[in-house]
């Protein structure tokens, strides 16, 4: 891997063209403040778009001596960058797509953190609270378009896939972009990026200029997932719920790729929604896909999610293997459905209000070792309960895998563990064995060591 380092200032793209003198001295005072840290190491995982890496610890080690400051003007401010990564410039200049997210974590971790965490208008312990948060957010962004029509489509998946499910991933994108619909992803490699990629081409032959490719990242994961090229909104929420949340508020559907941890996290995360009660009338496709050689890898998927939460859950999602225009058919037809929910219940079509997110989903976890190890893995608790504490269980997996806290954690104590019913565990123990024999774990070429050691038994 190359370290070739570069010094460079970088004048803001256009939404900080124009600034109060208020606005200018306070995101220059801030950027040195309290979430400095934060900002530097979002900063760097921009700069370092499309290099094989998705360890966290390995990047923030690698570029030790990297630097970002904040540089008031006279109408706005620029960026000073110190020992940032030369695959980020081209002939000693910063590359369009990498300036414009740079400056989207420049707005997000300074300027958005600071009017929301301390301000009395968010209760960030109320599910209200915290869903006009994520709303804020997003509308700060410029995600939101009150004239389009349901059209965008969240895609998940894994960062570590083969050759041959990313070339998959692609052509659903291609299916579906031809059908008039976008993609939003957690704006990294693999399973991220493929869908964005196809769609490219799809909309290009339907001449759609305006095709909305949407990365939705948070400051644990972004080094581990970098934004790729193709985002050209990118949106980084403060946390894994409020970035989970802003997926399934925004999004009208959602496709799942074959993945690891993360992706089971996200698909529990999304079950443990659908299955509450007051969800059970909201229309909301969500097809898992791949190509022929993932039917394994979705046999235990679902296997997985009929022994833990029962036939209903499986209920809520379909299965369609190697058939991509299949997909975006079916995908198409359920925005659809939806369309017309929000026309009859009066729902906005840009951010789905009307959906219950219980507070379980949205309460920020902590994966130390004594709260991966007191989860409730049992299922004497509603179903939807079950699944929120599931996705707790392989959110702290994906932070041992490849978070630079999870990772320095596990190094000092060594693994979590994970205690509760003896048939759930079995069927996580065997869920996960299946993705490091998969090699979903890791980038493939990396050995992989368990940050986990499955407990059976209360």
């Amino acid at each position: 891997m190359s370290t070739d380092l570069i010094d460079a200032q970088v004048s803001p793209t256009e939404q900080f063209d124009i600034l109060s003198k208020y606005e200018i001295h306070k995101l220059s005072q801030e950027s040195r403040g309290p979430q400095y840290q934060t900002f530097r190491n979002c900063s760097l995982a921009v700069l370092n778009s499309g290099s094989y890496m998705d360890d966290g610890k390995e990047l923030l080690e690698t570029y030790a001596d990297f630097d970002i400051s904040v540089i008031p003007t006279e109408r706005s401010v620029k960026l000073q960058v110190k020992n940032a990564p030369a695959s980020a410039f081209v002939d000693g200049k910063m590359i369009r797509g990498i300036a414009e997210h740079l400056f989207a974590v420049l707005r997000d971790i300074i300027y958005v953190n600071s009017e929301i965490t301390g301000d009395p208008r968010y209760d960030l312990v109320s599910a209200q609270g915290v869903t006009d948060a994520v709303f804020h957010i997003l509308r700060n962004a410029g995600t939101f378009d009150r004239a389009r029509i349901p059209r965008l489509v969240v895609c998940w998946g894994g960062h570590s896939i083969s050759a041959e499910e990313y070339d998959y991933t692609k052509t659903v994108g291609y299916e579906l972009a031809l059908r008039h619909l976008d993609i939003c992803t957690g704006c990294g490699p693999g399973a991220m990026k493929g869908p964005m990629k196809g769609a490219t081409i799809g909309h290009a032959k339907q001449r759609d200029r305006y095709g909305q490719y949407l990365g939705i990242s948070e400051p644990g994961i972004i080094a581990a997932e970098a934004p790729n090229a193709i985002v050209n909104q990118l949106v980084i929420m403060p946390d894994i719920e409020k970035r989970l949340e802003a997926f399934v508020r925004t999004g009208h559907g959602i496709v799942v790729f074959p993945g690891g941890a993360g992706t089971a996290e996200e698909i529990l995360y999304l079950l443990g929604i659908l299955l509450h009660e007051e969800n059970k009338e909201q229309p909301f496709p969500v097809i898992f896909t791949g190509p022929a050689s993932a039917e394994d890898y979705f046999i235990r998927i679902d296997q997985f999610i009929t022994s833990t939460l029962g036939e209903e859950a499986r209920s809520r999602y379909q299965i369609i293997i190697d058939d991509p225009p299949e997909v975006a058919r079916q995908m198409a037809a359920g925005i659809q459905e939806v369309q017309q929910h929000r026309k009859e219940t009066g729902d906005a079509y840009y951010f789905n209000w009307k959906l219950k997110v219980s507070t379980e989903l949205q309460r920020p976890f902590a994966p130390t070792h004594k709260n991966m190890l007191n989860l409730a893995l049992h299922k004497n608790q509603e179903t939807y309960l079950l699944a929120a504490n599931l996705r707790r269980a392989f959110s702290g997996i994906v932070s041992g895998n490849v978070k630079d806290e999870g990772i320095r954690t596990v190094e000092k104590y060594g693994p979590y563990e994970l205690r509760g019913d003896p048939a759930i565990m079995h069927s996580i123990d065997t869920l996960l064995e299946s993705f490091v024999k998969q090699q979903r774990m890791k980038l493939p070429g990396k050995e992989y060591i368990p940050c986990y050691r499955i407990i059976a038994g209360q």
